[in-house]
């Protein structure tokens, strides 16, 4: 047992308190200790004040030789509104590996974004005695990495529109020669992006005064068609009014406004490149190849082609670097990257999975968790995360509750901000029996990669034996290599030590590859059609809009590369009503649109917000600061009140 673990002891008082007031009852071990108990040497890590620090990717390099240790995700059955307590499982189950079973663990997860801080979640540490800390310090700002997104994402933006701006009121050789200046001397040059624009067009040529007049036109009028253009400005705060807005009114910009609107920063192509990048040069190409839109004869304009791409690096080269936190048992967490779950992959970072699996070794353990249900973050995760990785993990938890069984066997509506139901509240077995159908599914289809599967329970107060007995069964029935009962929000790691020897044993017994649901090198609509199978779906109708987008797609050339799925996290099918485990429905693609950057087509499975709105009260209300002591107050999550 690591010397910070041996002197975290947890007081656990019953009822749990609230989340904050756990969570400022622990004084965090300084972040030296928690660096210095997997093996980091000051020169491996940059500090972001006591508790916090950067995991620089040089630890990568030395450790190159080293072993791996096991690889494990966490995603859940599909949620109710409320959530099942994915977070708490990861936390819970690391401080059990770590604090009870003596294992080597790292824990890693997303950065959560202000939005839903501020909006309807009330943050995402976990709850009770399973959490990060400092929980404050997790949830708003961290080290920085969303607001270097959100520079680097409006940078693009500004680029693309002034471009436009410059490109309708110059002629070609007024570009080129604003483009080209000449320096003191008179001599014109290249700067070295340029040759990345110069080379897509075939010009070989490094002499900018050795240009055609052709080759002028084709270098310095990128010609965007306006109508295609897709990157949006983002903002990390849930703002409705910014869906749709209008820019480009002052008198300076001359009558050229169009429409547009605001994503959620982690909505941002550039956080997703973040969490799939393997090294600062991988992310360097990514970001320059992400596409913007198109020219008006069709073909795509891409950050380099603006001449951007090596700025947004230079934005973005301290966020590459994961951030390593503690938990309340003193356990690492490597907190990076925080992907929108619905139109990227929603998993944290490759470069984060592949530092603790090196950190840890062979016989540790790296827990990881999947944004959303199985059915959309462990896919991704899977099909999309561990592609790009080339990891393979060996075991895959499902996070179930008995609330969200009942909801998916006929129960009645759930709710955020709303009182649970009486049939939540008191023992129905036949409710918990008819919604394992959505559990056994999830099991089916995530044993299909070739993983061992545990199901973890998150037991509620009024949870019976006889419904917990009932999930244990019907879980192992369709094929689950264990099923466990938890109790880590009231308990800590103490409460997930089972779960922790289950994943223990699932882990050393996988005798099978990692197995993909689709091969890259069939068409679009082949790959889309695999998913849509395992969700239930008999087949699959495209839009016309969306029938374009693919055959674009196809012709510039980017068919090859995997599917993310946009699509309601409360249902295996396009209507978040439809519980259970739904079949034969067809599923509507009503566009596909692309981060060519990140390495994803993602097809639209109805109508998908990338800004959310606030609620009529907003978690802000619940959320203070003591003037006299600096301590700051949060109300407790939806999710962990009500857990044992």
């Amino acid at each position: 047992m690591s010397s910070s673990n041996a002197k975290r002891k947890l007081q656990v008082v019953s009822p749990v308190p609230a989340d904050i007031d756990v969570a400022n009852s622990i004084e965090p071990f300084h972040i030296c200790e928690i660096a210095g108990d997997i093996n980091l040497s000051p020169k491996h890590y940059d500090l972001y004040g006591k508790y916090k620090a950067k995991v620089l990717l040089s630890v990568l390099d030395e450790l190159q030789g080293s072993g791996d240790g096991y690889y494990v995700v966490v995603g859940g059955i599909t949620p109710t509104p409320l959530g099942e307590g994915k977070s708490t499982t990861t936390v819970g189950l690391c401080q059990a590996l770590g604090a009870f079973l003596d294992k080597k663990v790292v824990t890693c997860l997303r950065q959560p974004s202000q939005g839903p801080t501020f909006g309807i979640k009330g943050g995402a540490a976990g709850g009770g005695y399973s959490q990060v800390i400092p929980m404050d310090e997790f949830n708003l700002h961290l080290t920085g990495d969303i607001h270097a997104i959100t520079a680097a994402n409006n940078l693009l933006a500004a680029a693309i529109d002034t471009r436009i701006f410059h490109e309708a009121s110059q002629s070609d050789k007024a570009l080129f020669n604003r483009l080209c200046p000449p320096n003191k001397e008179g001599k014109r040059n290249f700067s070295n992006i340029m040759f990345r624009r110069l080379s897509k067009l075939g010009i070989s040529k490094t002499n900018p005064e050795d240009l055609t007049p052709e080759e002028i036109r084709s270098f310095s009028r990128l010609d965007i068609d306006p109508n295609s253009v897709t990157w949006r400005r983002v903002m990390d705060v849930n703002d409705r009014f910014l869906r749709k807005i209008t820019i480009g009114q002052g008198p300076e910009e001359k009558g050229m406004f169009r429409e547009t609107g605001f994503d959620i920063a982690v909505a941002s192509e550039i956080m997703a490149v973040l969490a799939l990048t393997t090294s600062l040069s991988d992310m360097r190409e990514r970001l320059g190849k992400m596409v913007i839109g198109n020219s008006k004869t069709g073909e795509p304009i891409t950050a380099d082609d603006l001449g951007v791409g090596g700025a947004l690096t230079v934005l973005m080269k301290d966020a590459i670097n994961p951030t390593l936190m503690q938990t309340l048992e003193g356990t690492p967490v490597l907190v990076h990257a925080g992907p929108f779950a619905n139109i990227a992959h929603g998993n944290s970072s490759i470069v984060a999975d592949k530092i603790a699996l090196k950190l840890v070794g062979p016989g540790g353990f790296v827990v990881t968790e999947a944004g959303f249900g199985a059915d959309i973050g462990t896919e991704k995760f899977m099909n999309i995360k561990c592609r790009y990785s080339a990891l393979t993990p060996q075991c895959a938890i499902i996070v179930a509750t008995i609330r969200a069984l009942k909801m998916h066997g006929g129960g009645p509506e759930v709710v955020a901000g709303k009182p649970l139901d009486q049939a939540y509240l008191s023992e129905n077995v036949a409710l918990v029996e008819a919604g394992c159908v959505n559990l056994a599914r999830h099991i089916s289809n995530t044993k299909g990669y070739g993983v061992n599967v545990v199901v973890a329970v998150n037991k509620f107060s009024t949870d019976t034996e006889a419904e917990l007995n009932t999930v244990r069964n019907a879980a192992l029935a369709a094929g689950a290599y264990d099923a466990v009962i938890c109790t880590h929000h009231a308990h800590g790691g103490k409460g997930a030590v089972d779960l922790g020897i289950a994943v223990q044993q699932a882990c050393e017994n996988v005798a099978q590859p990692l197995k993909y649901l689709y091969p890259l090198d069939i068409s679009i609509k082949e790959k889309i059609g695999a998913i849509a199978k395992s969700y239930g779906a008999s087949g699959v109708e495209y839009s016309e809009q969306a029938e374009k987008q693919i055959e674009m797609y196809s012709r510039q050339g980017f068919s090859g590369l995997p599917i993310c799925m946009a699509k309601t996290q409360y249902s295996f099918s396009d209507k978040a009503s439809e519980k259970g485990a739904p079949t034969g429905f067809i599923l509507p693609i009503r566009d596909v649109r692309a981060s060519i950057g990140a390495g994803f087509i993602y097809p639209l499975v109805g109508t998908m917000s990338t800004m959310p709105g606030l609620p009529t009260r907003p978690c802000f209300y619940d959320i203070d600061l003591d003037t006299a002591t600096g301590k700051e107050s949060w109300s407790s999550s939806l999710l962990v009140t009500v857990l044992m």
